[in-house]
């Protein structure tokens, strides 16, 4: 008889965890495919597919392990489309006298569990998810009693804890950071290497959603669906990811080019953020693969992605629960226009913004560059309120669940936290658009203008930020050099005048 109830969410794929290692006829394992999750932001279509894929292979998998599993779908009859709802229901019919959950990463779910639990009168028990490196409140104490979370201190420590690309308790090389060496413009494009193909017949989720009436943005080629929806094929995108990609990953991380969506970054951010594989495995193939290649692959294209994974990644979600729930509303600039509805469309004339959006649209991705100094630079330049900012971010983007999403957008990308995240805001002109990318040249504007019919758009919008908010970040001692440079500018009338119009007109750049 069953009486002990496991739900796992749709992020919770980790088939390492402990709880399948021994198989239990008196547990009965409950996934559900839920409103609840498909309509709180517009999701791109190969999110939502994406998703539910990789629940479904899942629940497959534990059933051949011989588990007992309750899969609810999307058009369930049964589906009441509330976790809470649904888990009331299957206590009641199914006389369970235990529930167990694993931790949420999402802080209104784990609010939402939490409270579903201390109000049901049977037993309940918590587990953690077994996948991060560090605990939800580890980052909260290593910078207990500082304002700004300083990434780099952190990372070190990873690197420490976890002896990653060390030599006792000194880095290989001397040296803990190759960012310096991250930061080239790919200008061959014999380069680039082909990407990864997973073919899958997705047409039936697909017909699902339409069927169901999800409302969703963005495009779905079902021949060309390709993210990795298992461990196997998540495991031998990783191997394809070190043989491949990773001798250049490092080098042109920051690069964007128009010929390539992907150019050398691994796609394995939405098998992390499932669960589907584990950070410390992904980092531990990296160093392990640079140990074998020393000879053809340098330790800064290693150090370049592990720093993104054991630093950024694992540092974002200590920011989500130090903060949360109070970051999700913070506006440090007090910014409330709207989001251009080219946001939604990719359609303007502005060659940079086109692209980032228009493969962002097409493939539910963007790379970290094109999210921040692309996308999120003009949102910033703009004066776009934050939470407009992090619905689009959550929702376009294959990646997106909150923890790793609001910290980037809201922190990282739109200083909105006012530099709990960011030492400074991260805006900049034309000028670094065009250094690392191939964008400015065939577009409408001028990348030199600041002023005219055809100047870019970021240059005089850059100057424009800085000057509205001189009072918030005058004293920040790393731009005290634009605000130096701002007092000497003859035409800064002129500048902001041509900036005001812009504003003013944002839906016709």
């Amino acid at each position: 008889m069953t009486n002990t109830l496991r739900l796992i969410l749709g992020d919770q794929l980790n088939s390492e965890h402990h709880w399948y290692k021994e198989k239990n006829d008196n547990v009965l394992y409950v996934m559900m495919e839920m409103r609840q999750e498909t309509d709180y932001v517009h999701h791109h279509v190969q999110k939502v597919v994406a998703f539910f894929v990789s629940m479904r292979n899942f629940s497959e998998w534990l059933k051949r392990l011989g588990h007992r599993v309750l899969y609810l779908t999307l058009d369930n009859p049964e589906n009441e489309q509330d976790p809470v709802i649904n888990l009331r229901k299957l206590i009641n019919e199914k006389g369970i006298s235990l529930f167990e959950y694993q931790l949420p990463d999402e802080y209104r779910l784990d609010l939402q569990l939490s409270r579903f639990s201390q109000e049901l009168t049977i037993s309940t028990k918590v587990y953690d998810t077994e996948h991060f490196l560090t605990s939800r409140a580890y980052l909260a104490e290593f910078f207990k009693g500082k304002k700004t979370f300083l990434m780099e201190s952190f990372y070190r420590e990873m690197r420490k804890k976890h002896h990653i690309l060390m030599e006792g308790q000194e880095p290989l090389t001397g040296k803990w950071n190759f960012d310096h060496e991250n930061r080239n413009k790919l200008r061959d494009p014999m380069l680039l290497k082909p990407a990864k193909i997973y073919p899958k017949n997705v047409t039936e989720i697909k017909h699902l959603l339409e069927k169901e009436g999800i409302k969703t943005i963005g495009k779905l080629k079902e021949e060309e669906f390709n993210w990795p929806t298992c461990r196997g094929e998540s495991l031998e995108l990783l191997e394809y990811f070190c043989s491949q990609l990773l001798p250049k990953f490092g080098e042109f991380q920051d690069a964007m080019y128009t010929g390539d969506a992907f150019l050398f970054h691994s796609k394995l951010s939405f098998s992390l953020n499932t669960k589907i594989i584990s950070p410390l495995e992904v980092v531990k193939t990296v160093e392990d693969y640079w140990y074998e290649n020393q000879e053809s692959i340098r330790i800064s294209q290693a150090e370049g992605f592990i720093r993104q994974i054991i630093g950024w990644r694992e540092y974002m979600r200590g920011v989500y629960w130090a903060k949360m729930p109070e970051f999700a509303s913070l506006n440090y600039f007090k910014h409330e226009h709207k989001l251009p509805e080219f946001y939604w469309t990719g359609k303007t004339k502005m060659n940079c913004m086109k692209h980032a959006i228009g493969q962002s649209l097409e493939y539910a991705y963007a790379h970290h560059i094109q999210r921040l100094m692309v996308t999120g630079n003009f949102a910033l330049l703009a004066g776009v309120h934050p939470d407009e900012v992090d619905r689009w971010y959550l929702g376009i983007y294959i990646d997106a669940v909150e923890w790793v999403e609001i910290t980037n957008t809201r922190g990282m990308s739109q200083y909105a936290d006012g530099g709990i995240v960011g030492t400074k805001p991260y805006v900049s002109s034309a000028n670094y658009i065009d250094k690392m990318s191939d964008y400015c040249g065939g577009c409408y504007y001028k990348k030199t203008l600041k002023v005219g019919e055809k100047a870019c758009p970021f240059n005089s919008l850059y100057w424009h930020f800085y000057a509205r908010n001189e009072e918030k970040l005058a004293k920040n001692p790393r731009i005290g050099m634009v605000y130096r440079t701002l007092s000497k500018m003859k035409d800064k009338e002129e500048i902001l005048r041509q900036a005001e119009y812009y504003l003013a007109n944002v839906e016709d750049l």
